[in-house]
């Protein structure tokens, strides 16, 4: 065997032992674009302007079941409607992009992994990056034959309210305000009350992210290794912040680096307006 095939092997092996493959750089993507379904998450009025050529339109509101209440995942029902209408399925190649902060593409990536989808990742650029290395882009939405997905929910992946207070007082789980630092001292809320769920440690969704020139990436294996270090492995990790957006990329980080990780969806809209909840300050 040569060097150039050992030194392959071993990039490979550190990869699978430091962290799951669940992005794709920009180049790796603009190569092997047909191995993909990609898919953009703005809105419908700027994927129509313009877009990853062959991209399908997922706008990131069609997540949410109603925002008013709580940043709840669209219920199964609708949500196989949409899904079937894009001719997704759940053995589907998965290539998420938005504009660039990765918030609304880590949210879809968590929540078709709710839905079952088992090839999900992350394009590691906003569509402007795209665009600027004048790469394929198109204003026309592909055609596409409805698909006979069925909606199953993985609960292992989906934090509630009840299993988030069981996580408050169990040994064996630990719970991420994915929340800035003044909501989660109570200085800030979107709810009628102020602070933190019980127990919660305060990890910024912020901190897995990284902005060099104006142009945002996920930070490295590397680096969110670091942000995460203080966190046992042995753990069930919940994490959840406003209303189940900005915490989808704690939970993608979480998922890279091998964590049993769940995400709260109706998050802190809903707890902060329980008041037969318990809160910190």
């Amino acid at each position: 065997m040569n060097l150039r095939v050992q030194l392959i092997i071993l990039f490979f092996s550190f990869s699978l032992l430091n962290g799951a493959n669940l992005r794709v750089e920009i180049e790796d993507l603009s190569k092997n674009l047909s191995s993909y379904k990609v898919i953009d998450v703005r809105a419908q009025e700027l994927y129509e302007e313009g877009h990853i050529k062959g991209s399908l339109n997922l706008p990131i509101s069609l997540t949410y079941d109603n925002l008013k209440i709580s940043g709840k995942l669209t219920e199964p029902n609708k949500m196989q409607k949409i899904l079937r209408g894009l001719g997704l399925d759940v053995d589907d190649k998965i290539v998420i992009y938005d504009d660039g902060s990765f918030f609304d593409a880590a949210r879809l990536f968590w929540g078709l992994e709710v839905y079952g989808f088992k090839e999900v990742k992350l394009l590691n650029a906003g569509f402007s990056q795209w665009d600027i290395l004048d790469l394929p882009i198109s204003k026309e939405s592909p055609k596409v034959e409805k698909s006979s997905y069925i909606a199953s929910i993985d609960n292992k992946k989906l934090a509630t309210k009840f299993s988030t207070q069981i996580a408050t007082k169990s040994p064996s789980q630990l719970i991420i305000d994915a929340r800035g630092n003044k909501a989660y001292i109570g200085e800030t809320s979107n709810a009628k009350r102020f602070g933190h769920i019980p127990n919660a440690l305060n990890i910024p969704a912020s901190y897995n992210i990284t902005t060099d020139d104006s142009v945002s990436k996920l930070k490295s294996l590397e680096e969110l290794k670091e942000v995460y270090k203080d966190l046992d492995k042995n753990k069930k990790i919940v994490s959840y912040c406003s209303i189940g957006r900005v915490s989808s990329s704690n939970y993608f980080a979480l998922r890279e680096l091998d964590y049993d990780v769940a995400n709260y969806d109706a998050s802190w809209k809903e707890w902060g307006n329980d008041f037969n909840l318990p809160i910190e300050k």
